[in-house]
């Protein structure tokens, strides 16, 4: 199984294990990666907000497709430096130029198709605020909360709402953006929490639809 859970290639074939330091994790950090244990307990599942910080999400899943998330993550500081922080407004003007200039970057992935994709989706980005704006597009598709999975087998590489979203986006100007990438996406932006039953940290962030509900009614 290469992704855990969308974006996640799995390091320990475990359901959940115990680390070094006495805390129960889904298993798919592994115990050989401090960084990867690092992410999964203060990124993977938390709800993420702002445009350029859902932008650069949305992109760098895009980056890990055929990759492992380990690669992309140990890469990310060299993306944020070779995306101008992957700010939309930038991004946009970035010219062929630019994408030479990226495929000679030996910090980032070297795809062409996955650079030309990030300054498309700059540039969808922008065009999106006239109406509501990528947060508000990402955030309406958080489903409604479903049971917490229990083991690997009982998480989706993909769902019926990271399908509309992908087909939302891809009419909006958006590339490489599949439903197994959004679905990814969504795990990642906290949209859904998919930590497993008995994981420390499941339950630690409320559902997607939750945080929907309170933001429309706030």
């Amino acid at each position: 199984m290469t992704r855990a859970g969308g974006a996640m290639q799995h390091e320990n074939d475990t359901d959940l294990f115990v680390g070094p330091d006495g805390v129960t994790r889904c298993g798919w950090p592994g115990i050989n990666h401090a960084d990867y244990r690092d992410y999964h307990d203060r990124e993977w599942g938390k709800p993420v907000h702002g445009e350029t910080a859902l932008l650069e999400r949305l992109c760098l899943e895009g980056f890990q497709s055929g990759l492992s998330w380990l690669v992309i993550l140990r890469k990310r500081p060299a993306f944020r430096s070779a995306f101008a922080g992957f700010d939309p407004e930038v991004v946009a003007r970035f010219t062929e130029d630019d994408v030479e200039r990226l495929l000679q970057d030996e910090g980032i992935v070297r795809n062409r198709r996955k650079i030309e994709a990030t300054i498309a989706n700059a540039r969808a980005t922008l065009e999106l605020r006239e109406h509501g704006g990528l947060e508000e597009l990402l955030w309406t598709h958080a489903p409604d909360p479903t049971p917490r999975p229990r083991s690997f087998a009982d998480v989706p590489t993909q769902t019926p709402e990271s399908e509309i979203l992908a087909k939302r986006l891809r009419k909006a100007g958006f590339e490489h953006v599949g439903p197994t990438t959004l679905y990814a996406a969504m795990q990642a932006c906290g949209l859904v929490d998919d930590h497993l039953a008995g994981c420390f940290r499941a339950g630690s962030s409320r559902s997607g639809a939750r945080l929907t509900e309170m933001r429309r009614t706030s």
